[in-house]
């Protein structure tokens, strides 16, 4: 899991050669921490297709601002540069499984 920041979000996600789910958490977020170990688990599976990144929101307003993002936990995959999809809320590992493929 890639931790990115204000500085190194550009070249880390959207230069990125292979597709970046991004996930947009903050500390206070109890979703979000309940969602840390399921993202981890379905990381395994997905790693070789796609490379996973968290960012604190707390830390880079100015990156949340940018995607209109309004709600954590916020998934977003990247692809070339460019959003390709969306997963706002706490899902479960089956659910979330799905979603990603459906992104893919």
């Amino acid at each position: 899991m890639i931790e990115v920041t204000t500085e190194n979000f550009d070249k880390k996600v959207l230069e990125s050669k292979k597709p970046v789910l991004v996930d947009f958490w903050a500390e206070w977020c109890g979703p979000c921490k309940m969602l840390a170990p399921i993202l981890e688990k379905v990381s395994k599976e997905f790693n070789k297709k796609i490379a996973f990144a968290k960012m604190n929101v707390e830390f880079a307003p100015e990156v949340g601002q940018r995607f209109g993002i309004q709600g954590i936990p916020c998934l977003i995959l990247f692809k070339n540069g460019e959003e390709e999809g969306r997963i706002t809320g706490l899902h479960q590992e089956p659910e979330l499984r799905k979603k990603i493929k459906e992104m893919l």
